[in-house]
């Protein structure tokens, strides 16, 4: 495809809803032109059918009482919480995909007026705001829009830096009680380093049950300090008490041990583990691709299971690499779709295959016709854009696991007074128009996370059902050879749940790449 030039670049990033509110955030300097503010256009910034707040919003103008008033730059004018919330609905009326039905919500209304509680209250009036539509389903329309502290979305994003202890939880269950195990373990972190590994089920954190509520469990599974707490594990009957505290890490979006080949009836076969599309995932994908093309891999099994999203240009340049420069020759990557307050963000508002970095990388390609996505609830926004965007430029997307969480829309941000705001802004298509999948994208074959296994391993639940669909054409392994550790089988036990994740971590964004 030809180079797109650096003023036609376009970018996405992602994150989600979790159980709990761990709130991080973006930058972008308030109401002025930033990392996350998009196109500035004239109409872009003017009501239609609902009249803006007054002319009197200002940006950064942020209550005394805001931990965070002195995170942005520019730097914040002292103002009232009345302030802020006036910002907030100003940003929502202009940019908000369904600001037509927002509900009428009064600012004074206690909840959102604590001046001792700034962003419990800024958090309570902006989930008020948000549309109450549901989908087809009865699912609600907008599940995912959400705010962060500004400088912990920048950690996590730009440099994959989070407090943490290195652990995705899995939950199982609608309510309580819940089993929660080890899903994923982060290569060096804290867990690693105290010998937890993936399958571990929790019975306890400093006393409290966990398998009785989640309730209380937030704080302790989701730290915000650097603490010690005293975990009790269980391991296939053996009792595993570990102490151990969150430190500052740095994830890794493409474990290194985790990119193999495979032998798959008599053709090389490449398997990628992509848990985030974060910015320090873009040369790891670039080193995994080009692996496989020099040990001629032709078919390639993607693991999406735990991929929430993250920066779209990363999705996009994954997608170029595995459909390579004939599929994608003058093909939209996505097309993104704002309100009708926004229409010249809309018509420039095409992405590319990206077929380089900014900094004029060329990417290698592997010119596949087929791809197998190994896929769960957890895999969201970013990561379906790969899906709807190989599929619409007609490469054979094979979805093996369970059904996607649903997330064709997106956001931008803005950060004011050192608190981002993530409202759902766009819809993105594909090059076919195609875009409605807010009930998620339905596998071809069913199959259900295999605890009792490594990730990687052969014989995980998911990958083997891959493999099997790779090996018998258009079949999916029987139900029956599914067992897990001869307990669980598909739509049974404690292959069912959803990895709990920060909010930030499965939704889309835009900027300037």
């Amino acid at each position: 495809m030809m180079r797109v030039s650096q003023g036609q670049k376009w970018a996405l990033r992602c994150s989600a809803m979790g159980l709990t509110a761990l709130l991080s955030a973006c930058g972008g300097g308030g109401d002025g032109a930033g990392i996350f503010d998009g196109p500035q256009t004239d109409l872009g910034n003017k009501p239609a059918a609902t009249p803006a707040p007054s002319t009197a919003v200002v940006a950064q103008k942020c209550s005394v009482n805001n931990p965070y008033r002195f995170d942005d730059t520019p730097f914040s004018t002292s103002g009232t919480l009345n302030d802020e919330k006036a910002w907030l609905k100003d940003n929502m009326n202009k940019n908000y995909l369904w600001y037509k039905d927002m509900p009428t919500v009064n600012a004074a209304t206690p909840a959102f007026s604590n001046e001792s509680q700034v962003f419990g209250s800024l958090s309570a009036y902006f989930q008020a705001l948000k549309t109450p539509t549901l989908t087809a389903s009865g699912a609600k329309t907008d599940k995912f829009s959400f705010m962060q502290i500004t400088r912990e979305w920048n950690g996590l994003f730009d440099s994959g830096k989070v407090l943490d202890y290195g652990i995705q939880w899995h939950y199982t269950g609608d309510a309580p009680p819940l089993a929660i195990r080890v899903a994923y373990v982060e290569p060096k972190s804290p867990a690693a380093l105290a010998g937890i590994v993936r399958g571990d089920v929790l019975k306890s954190v400093d006393g409290v049950v966990g398998d009785a509520t989640v309730s209380g469990l937030s704080a302790l599974l989701y730290p915000r300090n650097s603490a010690t707490h005293q975990f009790i594990f269980d391991r296939a009957g053996s009792v595993q008490p570990v102490s151990m505290a969150a430190a500052d890490i740095t994830i890794s979006p493409v474990p290194s041990d985790q990119i193999k080949i495979f032998d798959v009836a008599g053709k090389k076969t490449g398997y990628l583990l992509f848990n985030s599309h974060i910015s320090t995932a873009e040369q790891p994908l670039i080193n995994a691709v080009q692996r496989f093309k020099d040990n001629n891999v032709s078919e390639l099994i993607l693991d999406l299971r735990y991929n929430g999203g993250g920066y779209l240009y990363i999705a996009s340049e994954l997608a170029y690499m595995i459909a390579g420069p004939t599929a994608t020759q003058n093909k939209v990557f996505e097309r993104l779709q704002y309100n009708d307050k926004r229409p010249v963000d809309t018509a420039n508002g095409v992405m590319p295959f990206f077929n380089a970095t900014d900094k004029n990388q060329f990417l290698p390609t592997l010119n596949l016709k087929r791809v197998y996505i190994l896929a769960s609830g957890n895999t969201c926004s970013a990561s379906e854009s790969i899906i709807n965007s190989l599929r619409g430029i007609d490469i054979d997307v094979q979805i093996i696991g369970n059904t996607t969480c649903g997330k064709p829309y997106g956001f931008i941000g803005k950060s004011n007074c050192g608190i981002s705001y993530f409202p759902m802004e766009f819809k993105g298509v594909n090059q076919k128009g195609m875009g409605d999948f807010a009930d998620g994208f339905a596998p071809q074959c069913s199959a259900n996370d295999d605890f009792s296994k490594a990730l990687g391993d052969s014989s995980e639940g998911l990958l083997a059902a891959a493999m099997y669909r790779q090996a018998n054409p258009n079949l999916c392994k029987p139900a029956a050879a599914m067992a897990y550790s001869g307990t669980a089988r598909i739509g049974q036990g404690a292959s069912q749940g959803l990895v709990v994740k920060p909010e930030m971590q499965n939704n889309k964004y835009w900027t300037v790449r």
